[in-house]
């Protein structure tokens, strides 16, 4: 199936006389006949459900429906992007090792590595996403374990060369994460270009409408870690934890990782997405394709309208020809890429928030990529625990302003704009 029918159809179907719609299973827990078939599930010899905060039939619905749209072979629903990203690192490296990711990535995701991982013991090496090959497999160490980048980075949106870091990874042994969000898989499905595993805010254009935080993980089901056991011991090693099963030998290459993220780190951290959220998330998925299509012909007319503008000293958008990134783009993204726009205005940052205040459909927000017009200067709120040195490495000037076109008929979006920039 085309992926505009997978959003429609996949994850869940209804036999006769049940419900349309997904159900939302909204229950902590579920009862069992016996003590010996619960026993099972914990042993994880059965499939099944006996607590919420390690799985939800909801939630699973949702993220199968995920997977299919990526490509990959099982999915998982979190509490939030950074949940995902979190439990897809953590899920592989453990105190003591290292991972290697491109600079160009959310502030939010780079101080959760550059912080608060590094105070798990684990090391985080930063490379430039345009960087040589050369440079790239001189930040691998003997105990890297990933390889992290987004497809688009936000808010730099830098368009990152998935074939290049691929192959350094695989050729160091160890697999590639992408954070898809801006992307989305309906521009962009990184498992065609070499990425072994998927993260998701969900939060962004797959939910679309403000409705629900959440976060999603999709494993290719490609990475063989039992050819390299020796550098991932949680998965090619019994776990004590569940009576010496070896992920990778019981459930393969296309169930371990998404198994033991669920079995060990959900069951430990229990960052999952409340099912009446993975439900509205649903909905979103139902329209994505609808809502990008819009998204990307609405930005590429701002985009061009900003850059035609004298007041606007320079504009960043990857579908504009002499961006930087329009080549990768069109490799990668030949349909479109997403609904958001970074731009300076004449005057730097103190024009830049009376431009901001003077707008008056698009709304300052902390949010970004969903149906209404929104903006943001970053270096002030999403990266103000950035330092200058790290907000320029991640491409986030001091006069950066993201603009996340909605949905709106377009011709309202410019004459907002335009009446905003004429206060300065």
């Amino acid at each position: 199936m085309e992926k505009e029918t997978k959003c429609i159809v996949s994850g869940y179907t209804p036999k006769n006389g049940e419900p349309r719609m997904i159900p939302i299973i909204q229950s902590t827990t579920y009862k069992y006949d016996s003590s010996e078939a619960m026993g099972r599930l914990f042993d994880l010899e059965d499939s099944g459900y006996f607590y919420t905060r390690l799985q939800n039939p909801t939630n699973d619905m949702v993220a199968a429906k995920i997977a299919a749209l990526e490509g990959g072979t099982a999915g998982m629903l979190t509490s939030s992007g950074q949940a995902a990203n979190f439990f897809a690192v953590f899920n592989i490296a453990n105190a003591g090792d290292h991972v290697v990711s491109s600079t160009s990535i959310y502030g939010g995701t780079f101080n959760l590595f550059n912080v608060t991982m590094r105070k798990m013991g684990i090391e985080f090496t930063f490379v430039d996403p345009d960087c040589t090959e050369e440079e790239l497999a001189a930040a691998f160490q003997p105990n890297t374990k990933c390889v992290f980048g987004e497809t688009i980075a936000n808010p730099a949106l830098t368009v990152l060369d998935i074939e290049k870091f691929a192959k350094a990874a695989h050729s160091h042994g160890v697999p590639l994460i992408v954070d898809n969000t801006f992307a989305t898989p309906i521009n962009c499905t990184p498992f065609d270009w070499g990425a072994d595993i998927v993260t998701h805010s969900t939060t962004k254009y797959m939910d679309g409408h403000d409705a629900a935080v959440g976060g999603a993980i999709v494993d290719s089901g490609k990475f063989d870690w039992m050819a390299h056991k020796d550098k991932f011991p949680g998965l090619c090693t019994p776990d004590d934890s569940y009576h010496g099963i070896t992920y990778a030998e019981k459930f393969g290459q296309g169930g371990a990782f998404i198994t033991k993220a669920t079995a060990q780190l959900m069951r430990d951290f229990g960052s999952i997405q409340s099912p009446q959220n993975a439900y509205y998330l649903n909905l979103g998925l139902e329209s994505l394709p609808v809502r990008m299509e819009r998204h990307c012909e609405n930005a590429q007319k701002v985009a061009e309208w900003l850059q035609a503008n004298d007041k606007v000293t320079w504009v960043n958008f990857p579908g504009l020809p002499g961006n930087k990134y329009y080549d990768l783009a069109q490799k990668y993204m030949p349909n479109g890429t997403c609904g958001v726009i970074s731009f300076g205005v004449k005057g730097g940052r103190a024009a830049a928030e009376k431009f901001m205040a003077g707008l008056k459909l698009a709304s300052i927000e902390t949010h970004v990529a969903d149906a209404h017009t929104c903006v943001l200067h970053p270096a002030s709120s999403t990266h103000r625990q950035l330092t200058d040195e790290e907000l320029e490495a991640a491409g986030v000037g001091a006069d950066l302003i993201r603009f996340s076109v909605g949905i709106e008929n377009v011709k309202d979006i410019i004459a907002d704009l335009d009446q905003a920039l004429a206060l300065i």
